[in-house]
Order: structure tokens, then sequence, then C-alpha cells
């Protein structure tokens, strides 16, 4: 480990609820094997707060970034200095670092989480027929990493077709296409799926994994439901008795907060982190997941993405 020097790295996780938070503790992880000094929380911040905590925080200075989560990520891209491409298509930030001379970057690494957490799970052909079950901010997310991940379009499933309308918006800054599917159809469409992602709250796929289960599906694809309690989810279990691989949503967690630590340490995304590998193990290691570094496919895929 390194010797641990240097000016203190100060970041924290911001939103409503965030107590239950995995980020200070994959955080934590990664600050140790860099040999940080670092402090690393958790601010519970509601929609109301956050004008009143933004205004103290800049003025303050006092901080390296935050990590952001619902339901303050909107806020985040509007209120940041500069922000990524990914975040100007997506509507949507998860990442805010402050830059020597005082400015504000919002980036989104949740698209390089659900690459990641993805291919890692099991085999994603070249070209994956998709589907997203939910219309909501992280189904943009996917619809953006699916893209990445070649998927010529994506099948968004939801209840009520007016959740899903920014995606279009979303598939047109990405370059890709977006066609919004009836709930009715959910079970027919992830039959024949390479690659779904599940954006609901959870337990909201319950029902449909019964549904499913009726129908004795049976699939050879990748499947990551963002929610990760409780786990497997019914849906991700069904999945995987009809023979697909399954993804937690804490493996998105730990692949967006690599690059998290990235634009934290390094101020930009795309300089991999001095011996980043056993920082990603650590990371891994600190939730109780397998030992797994980002995939070459993701980071090939992330230089297009994040391309003006």
């Amino acid at each position: 480990m390194p010797a641990v020097t240097g000016p203190v790295l100060r970041a924290a996780v911001l939103g409503h609820p965030v107590g239950h938070s995995l980020s200070p503790v994959l955080h934590a992880a990664a600050h140790e094997t860099l040999g940080l000094r670092a402090e690393y929380t958790r601010r519970d911040v509601t929609e109301r707060e956050w004008g009143a905590f933004w205004s103290a925080a800049r003025a303050s200075g006092g901080w390296s970034g935050f990590s952001v989560t619902m339901p303050l990520k909107p806020l985040a891209a509007r209120d940041a200095d500069e922000t990524t491409p990914l975040v100007r298509a997506l509507g949507a930030a998860n990442t805010l670092t402050r830059r020597a001379d005082g400015s504000v970057v919002a980036a989104n690494t949740d698209v390089m989480g659900i690459m990641s957490a993805l291919t890692v799970a099991g085999q994603v052909p070249g070209a994956p027929s998709a589907v997203v079950l939910g219309g909501g901010a992280t189904a943009g997310a996917a619809v953006a990493a699916l893209h990445g991940l070649g998927a010529p379009a994506v099948d968004v499933v939801v209840r009520s077709p007016e959740r899903a309308r920014s995606l279009h918006r979303v598939a047109d800054a990405v370059g890709t296409t977006v066609r919004v599917r009836p709930w009715s159809q959910a079970a027919a469409l992830l039959g024949t799926a390479d690659v779904a992602v599940v954006t609901l709250p959870p337990r909201g796929a319950d029902e449909l994994a019964e549904q499913w289960d009726a129908l004795r599906p049976s699939v050879g694809g990748v499947l990551l439901d963002v929610a990760y309690d409780p786990w497997p989810s019914r849906i991700a279990a069904s999945w995987q008795r009809a023979g697909g691989a399954i993804a937690p949503g804490v493996d998105m967690l730990i692949f967006q907060a690599v690059d998290q630590v990235r634009w934290f340490v390094n101020g930009e995304p795309t300089a991999a982190l001095p011996g980043e590998d056993h920082v990603t193990a650590a990371m891994c290691r600190a939730v109780q997941r397998p030992e797994r570094g980002v995939p070459a496919r993701v980071r090939g895929a992330q230089a297009a993405l994040l391309a003006p």
C-alpha cells in the first residue's frame, strides 16, 4: 500500500434517503488502497434542501467531489458549471467534481456501471436485443449503456407511456432508437432478450416474475436488476431459473464508483487509477462481491460515449 500522504480528499454521497448507501464503503476501500488521506461521508439532502446546500458547498470550497443519487441527479446536472456529453444527453449527473479553479463539472458514471455489471455477469452479443423495464432516470442511463454495448435499438417497457417520453430525447442524443412498449408485452419481450435491465423500485417486477414463470421460458442472456435489496429479486431469480445470467445492482454501484474515484483523483474519467485492478478488487471485497475489473469492452465503448 502506498504511504498516506498529500492533501485530504473530501467527498460525500448526496441524496434522500442515503442512510443505506454503500458508497462510503466502496470509496473508503478505494482510498485505502490508493494510500489517500480521505474523508467520505453521507449527506441526506432533499430536493427542497438542495438550493441552500449547494450554495453553502460552493461557498465553502472545502470538498473534492460528490456522489449524487436520487432525487438530486437532475439538479446536479442543472447547477454544475460544466457538463459532460453523457450528462447533457441524460439530463442527470451522479458525479460532481471540483476543479482546481473552483469550477464544478458534472458527470454520469452510471452508464459505465451498467455496461460493466452486464458484461462481467455473462455473454453479451455484439448487437444484442435489449429490453429495459421502467422509464425513469435510471432507464435513460440503461438506454445509453445498451447502445454502448452495441444494441441497435432498445425496447422500453412501461406501465405509462408518459414515463418514457424523455427517453426518446436520450436515444436521439446518443444515436440509438427507443421503442416504447406496453407493460402487457413485458413477459414476451423478456423471452427474446439477449440483455435486460430492470430499473424499477425494489419488488416492482414481482408480479411480472410470477407471470413469466408460468410461461416456462428459456433464455441465455444477462439481466441486471439495479435494485440490490432483496437479492436476488424475484425477477432475477426467475431469469436465472430460465437459464440466464444475473447481475445485482451492487455490481453496477461498484463499477460506477470506480469511475467516480477516477474523477475525484484524476479530475477526468479516461486515465486509469494507479493500480486500478487492485483498487477495483478492494472495492469488490468491501461489499462481498467477486473480484472483477472493468471489462476492456466497456473501456472501448467509453471513448465513443464520452466524445462531444
